[in-house]
């Protein structure tokens, strides 16, 4: 059994894989000592574990997986990976943008991948059928732009999405709503069909905290996978200890 953990600036995401397959997850405010003791505990199987994250960890964290696991590895820019990485800032990609194109990869070899995660900010990330990353871009993702109206105007309230809106909206706050879904759709419908006209075996990966909302809302056929790191995270863990 293998054990991926990914540690974000305000979540820590576990997912336990047997055969490939996940068979747990948990989710932490803040990963500790005492929960990854209790998921040990539980799954005695665990032989190997993989860290993703993106600050400093505790000691005795790093420790007790240690102590837990007969490999551990702690993803960095210089671990080994399944694909070839042609970004240009190895050191500043970051890694859970690398752990969901790995996943793409795993899931459809040897094909163009589009990873549309919308989270925080919005990343679109590319591997062609050659297995090259090739590189992406980032912009704000939906809450962010709600709180940079609100933040850099003085009379725009702070809203949150909604799934019934009109393109020509008649309110202010229609208006503010409208603006920043449609500017998500159009942005993604666009990125979409410029990659289509020049990789035609192209598929489309959305994930992410989003990715649900915009699913049905984007004109282009996509796949939805929110286990796109996990899946990534466990890829480059298989690869390093076969």
């Amino acid at each position: 059994m293998n054990l991926t953990i990914d540690i974000g600036n305000t979540r820590s995401k576990i997912a336990i894989f047997k055969q490939n397959e996940i068979i747990e997850m948990v989710t932490e405010d803040e990963l500790s000592v005492s929960v990854l003791k209790e998921i040990f505990l539980k799954n005695p199987e665990i032989k190997f574990t993989i860290l993703s994250s993106v600050k400093d960890v505790d000691p005795e964290i790093i420790n007790l997986i240690k102590s837990k696991s007969d490999y551990f590895l702690d993803l960095n820019k210089d671990t080994p990976i399944p694909i070839e990485n042609l970004y240009k800032t190895k050191s500043t990609l970051g890694k859970d943008r690398l752990a969901a194109i790995i996943g793409a990869n795993n899931i459809f070899p040897n094909t163009s991948v589009l990873v549309i995660d919308m989270g925080t900010a919005i990343t679109f990330d590319f591997i062609n059928n050659k297995n090259q990353y090739l590189g992406g871009t980032i912009s704000p993702g939906m809450e962010m732009r709600f709180k940079a109206l609100n933040h850099f105007t003085e009379k725009l309230p702070l809203l949150n999405k909604k799934e019934d809106y009109n393109t020509i909206a008649e309110t202010t706050e229609d208006a503010i709503i409208s603006g920043v879904q449609n500017g998500i759709i159009f942005e993604t419908d666009s990125y979409i069909k410029k990659l289509k006209e020049k990789y035609e075996d192209l598929k489309v990966i959305l994930t992410g905290g989003d990715a649900i909302f915009f699913d049905k809302k984007l004109k282009n056929a996509i796949f939805v996978n929110l286990n796109l790191n996990y899946i990534g995270l466990n890829e480059i863990l298989e690869y390093n200890i076969r």
